[in-house]
């Protein structure tokens, strides 16, 4: 037979098995249940089959009418590794959005994106390779313990409920409502307690007490799982000595057990190996497949499981603890509708025609300049006049497409880039020069400089500055990190710095507008001295460089606000690899930060009005309803996040001195007022003893809300901060 016409023939069939043998096996009935239809498939496959079907890379069995499934595809930001896509802002920006209705509408369109790609490529007979599939492996809600962490980046930031709210809501529109089908599976990683160092994850115990646990480690999992995950991943360290893929305490009596979770449970790349290849824990391949199997890990990112069946022969594990595994895994399978006639499916129906279309841009671009964080605006140099007579431009990442899309990214055809935002603002008379003026890690080769002279000819000067993923990100990717993706001095790499040190030499009394790009925080103690202006922008998505200039140009007010603590330096650190949370977060940092959680100034003037607090109810339905009054002094329309924390003075053991519990975004017209309430239930306010345990709480409750979280650096900053102390008993 031809080789070409062979292929073809193979990937039709490996992409077409369900709909051409449907009436052939029973396990293509619809008027079966799922359970009914997996124990009639489990009844026909030899063990072989089973465990070849617990690997990430899935094989077809032909004579069941299988067809060859990859479970690893990426949609941290947009469907990523894969094809045309929309490119939204990398998760911690989504994380400086506060708004969790936007987030949902984000993994409602990526999802549509991603049924979109599949359908394509089903009806063009091709097979589900790795990053073309249904299954995926987002979001990330650990904990952004530490800002050295270069895949902190992909998180919701540092604190567990607005990481949890973030993800919940991203799964809920990454999954769909239909009854009976998933639009996709969502995957909750990395369970848990994981968060750097990036070079020891393959190896590192992170040693938590029982109170970090439950209190800051394991919430944002418990709301994902609420909101009904498909799948959680388990991480590549050890936690409290066991390797997290093995440990039956997270896996079996957290996760199973006590919460309920129903799905599927992955290993991350290549961790069931670490059991015995950097852990120790086990000596052979056999011996970790079975260890994950019995803790009930059902898919291996791998090769591991390739021993699975020698390890049933050997007799440390059984058939039945394959089959247990397997039902979970078939099951998401046939949620997704990969067994079933695609006309029964509704989401087999959505075209090609949204992938980045303008509804998908348009929510890229909202999306970005929620994200965006305003830190600095020194005599009010921000907003600019758009008809200015020369705005110059410089820094390594004006016009690097690296400084839109993190890691984890997607690729789009239309990447707007700070250079462009800028440009398309200005008026046709406005003169507009731009070089990069500096590598972006490493000296210049070149000791010419010919530009940074022009800074003090503009009228202002935008200098894009920061890291990118080739800096800060994940082990493998980072190829300009000493640290395989970590920053360990929390700055800029000095080249950066010396030439934004060259401009201000050279601008005079011109302004400086310092527009940064990275994923993580920095040490900005010498960058706010210099600027004027500081925007930190994140890596803002395809649509970045738009939503830039519409907050440096005035078209819109930005609203971003600070998901993690920015410190003044590594000096107000623990050490980075102490999962001790003292001294942590704005929960329990004892030194006045340099940006506190949950900052980030606006084009408005917003004023909070006094605390009004209404109790109702009796015992477990006794609840706090507080009341505040907003309102906007100034002439421009801004939208603002408004927070509420409380803390716990008479606890029994110790707590956060400040700990959100809710936040609203709110627009607000120009001399404008809103009245909002919150209402905190006895589940809120209650805490975490050195046990672990949720203790109901009875005594004073402090409780504060403003547009920052409270603190002496945020009333430095301007933030509007109010407080009420009430009883609760």
């Amino acid at each position: 037979m031809n080789k070409v016409l062979m292929f073809c023939l193979l990937m039709l069939s490996s992409a077409g098995f369900a709909q051409n043998l449907s009436n052939d096996f029973p396990w293509f009935d619809g008027s079966k249940s799922f359970d009914e239809r997996i124990d009639l498939l489990l009844q026909e496959m030899t063990l072989e089959e089973k465990s070849s079907q617990l690997l990430n890379a899935s094989p077809a069995i032909e004579r069941l009418g299988i067809f060859q499934y990859n479970w690893w595809s990426e949609a941290l930001h947009g469907v990523a590794r894969s094809g045309r896509a929309t490119v939204f802002p990398q998760a911690i920006g989504l994380a400086a959005t506060f708004d969790p209705d936007l987030e949902y509408r984000i993994g409602d369109a990526i999802s549509d994106e991603a049924r979109a790609i599949n359908n394509d490529l089903v009806a063009s007979g091709k097979p589900y390779i790795q990053y073309m599939g249904l299954s995926f492996w987002s979001p990330n809600v650990n904990i952004f313990r530490d800002p050295r962490w270069g895949r902190g980046q992909e998180t919701f930031g540092e604190d567990p409920f607005l990481s949890g709210s973030m993800g919940a809501a991203f799964i809920k529109g990454m999954q769909g409502d239909d009854p009976k089908y998933l639009k996709t599976a969502a995957c909750a990683k990395h369970f848990a307690v994981h968060s750097g160092p990036e070079a020891d994850r393959h190896h590192f115990d992170a040693v938590v007490s029982d109170k970090d646990l439950y209190e800051t480690y394991l919430p944002a999992f418990k709301m994902c799982v609420d909101a009904g995950v498909e799948a959680v991943m388990c991480a590549y360290n050890r936690t409290n000595h066991l390797p997290c893929c093995g440990s039956n305490p997270l896996l079996v009596d957290i996760l199973r057990n006590q919460w309920g979770f129903n799905g599927h449970i992955v290993s991350d790349c290549g961790a069931i190996a670490n059991f015995h290849r950097t852990h120790h824990v086990t000596e052979t391949a056999e011996q970790s497949a079975a260890m994950a199997i019995k803790s009930g890990v059902d898919i291996n990112c791998g090769s591991t499981y390739h021993a699975l069946v020698k390890a049933v022969n050997d007799g440390l594990i059984s058939e039945i603890d394959i089959n247990n595994r397997l039902r979970e895994v078939l099951r998401t399978r046939f949620e997704l509708g990969l067994f079933d006639p695609p006309a029964d499916n509704p989401y087999t129906k959505i075209p090609v025609s949204v992938i980045n279309s303008q509804e998908n841009r348009a929510l890229a671009r909202e999306a970005a300049l929620k994200s965006v964080v305003l830190l600095q605006n020194k005599n009010n140099t921000l907003p600019l006049k758009k008809d200015l007579n020369f705005v110059y431009i410089g820094g390594p990442f004006a016009g690097d497409i690296h400084s839109l899309i993190g890691n984890y990214h997607g690729l789009s055809d239309n990447m707007v880039t700070l250079v462009e935002g800028v440009v398309s603002k200005t008026s046709p008379s406005t003169r507009v020069g731009y070089r990069a003026g500096t590598l972006a890690a490493t000296e210049n080769k070149n000791p010419i400089d010919w530009y940074s002279g022009q800074a003090g000819e503009a009228d202002v000067t935008i200098v894009g500055m920061g890291l990118t993923m080739l800096i800060e990100g994940e082990e493998g990717e980072a190829i300009a990190s000493e640290f395989k993706g970590d920053n360990l001095s929390m700055k800029l790499p000095e080249a950066q710095m010396k030439y934004l040190r060259k401009i201000v030499q050279r601008k005079g009394n011109k302004k400086l507008v310092v527009v940064l790009f990275a994923g993580s925080p920095l040490d900005l103690t010498e960058i706010s001295n210099l600027a004027d202006a500081i925007v930190y922008a994140w890596y803002p998505g395809e649509e970045g460089g738009n939503a830039v200039a519409d907050i440096i140009f005035g078209d819109a007010s930005p609203s971003g606000k600070l998901p993690i603590t920015f410190p003044k330096s590594l000096d107000q650190l623990p050490p980075y690899d102490d999962y001790n949370m003292e001294n942590r977060t704005y929960k329990y940092m004892k030194a006045e930060p340099m940006y506190p959680f949950g900052y980030g100034l606006t084009y408005g003037d917003i004023e909070l009005g006094e605390l009004a607090v209404e109790k109702t109810g009796k015992g477990k339905s006794k609840q706090l309803t507080i009341s505040v009054p907003v309102q906007n002094n100034g002439k421009v329309r801004t939208d603002e996040v408004i927070q509420l924390y409380i803390t716990l003075p008479d606890a029994k053991a110790k707590v956060p001195q400040a700990d959100l519990k809710a936040f609203q975004r709110i627009t607000l017209d120009p001399e404008s007022k809103q009245y909002l309430s919150f209402r905190l239930t006895p589940g809120e306010i209650s805490y975490i003893n050195d046990k672990g345990e949720t203790v109901n709480y009875k005594g004073k409750v402090k409780i504060m809300v403003g547009n920052a979280s409270p603190g002496e650096r945020s009333a430095e900053l301007g933030a509007s901060v109010r407080e009420v102390v009430v009883d609760y008993k």
